[in-house]
């Protein structure tokens, strides 16, 4: 069974989806996304989507962004993306990208009176950055896009041509991922995921204003602590110069999970290792992505009404 796409209100293999190449978006980056990961649970031959819902409702705060006016409430939404993982019938891991855009066939720079569209598509992703081992990163001489000129806090196409400079960069360089730094040289995340430190117990992460995508996986991590390790999550600004000193460092993200961070700029974090309230958070968060805690199965979408 091939993989499935939602494309021009239907279901259709994925081969078929196609897009003109004046479509507005494609020249113009007027577009924003979610990707949500579906994860396999071998033993109850279940795929789980995580937090649906939260996706859904960002997707659409990017929308008001970029004029865009998608036909779909969250619930729809939420359903649609459901049968397109269903009608692609995996039964491993997935990532899923809704995205919505501006599809009209037209030149011309602007939000306004351009029609748009709405879109699913279903495909396998192999680990974005080594969770098990850990990453070395490095501060990118490139700096986050300032909200004054494209808002982090949608994830818009066009804002990623900042991450790929910064993550292109940093692995040609011999490290696995860059840390962009605010246009005031304060923390702000990784080329794609969100970054904490701990520090004396505690957690601290970059505030919203420090130019952020607001993260799922990010606000997952934060309740997670509270609740299960009793550890409160401080957030304010981080200076550069705390990531050397912190005692465990680690990148959040749909895509990158919970992924230590064992050395900056060369410099070991903490012992070098993967730290100890990091392995934790890694394991709950895992075994909650996969259906495995009652506890937090709220947050989990099942995709099959049957088994496959």
């Amino acid at each position: 069974m091939p993989p499935y796409a939602f494309f021009q209100k239907k279901f259709m293999p994925l081969e078929q989806a196609k897009v003109g190449i004046l479509t507005h978006a494609l020249h113009y980056g007027t577009a924003c996304f979610e990707g949500i990961r579906g994860n396999w649970n071998a033993q109850k031959k279940q795929l789980y989507l995580y937090r649906v819902p939260e996706h859904c409702e960002r997707l659409l705060g990017g929308c008001k962004l970029l004029m865009i006016k998608p036909p779909y409430s969250v619930k729809e939404m939420a359903e649609i993306i459901r049968q397109t993982v269903e009608k692609s019938g995996l039964k491993e891991d997935v990532y899923v990208r809704p995205l919505a855009f501006k599809s009209e066939q037209r030149i011309g720079v602007r939000l306004h009176d351009v029609a748009d569209d709405f879109l699913v598509v279903v495909a396998t992703l192999p680990p974005y950055l080594d969770a098990d081992s850990g990453c070395k990163a490095c501060t990118s001489p490139w700096r986050r896009v300032d909200d004054t000129m494209i808002p982090a806090r949608g994830k818009i196409t066009g804002i990623y041509v900042n991450s790929a400079l910064a993550k292109s960069e940093a692995i040609l360089n011999g490290f696995d991922e860059a840390i962009m730094l605010s246009m005031d040289g304060h923390v702000s995340e990784g080329s794609g995921e969100n970054i904490f430190l701990v520090m004396n117990g505690r957690l601290y992460t970059p505030p919203s204003s420090d130019n952020i995508l607001m993260g799922i996986t990010r606000d997952s991590i934060m309740k997670i602590a509270r609740d299960e390790l009793g550890i409160d999550t401080i957030e304010r600004p981080i200076d550069r110069s705390e990531l050397y000193l912190a005692d465990e460092c680690f990148f959040t993200g749909t895509a990158a999970h919970v992924t230590p961070i064992i050395s900056v700029d060369h410099r070991p974090v903490g012992n070098g290792k993967i730290g100890p309230i990091t392995a934790k958070l890694q394991k709950l968060y895992f075994d909650i992505i996969q259906g495995r805690n009652p506890k937090y199965i709220r947050w989990c979408l099942p995709v099959y009404r049957e088994k496959p």
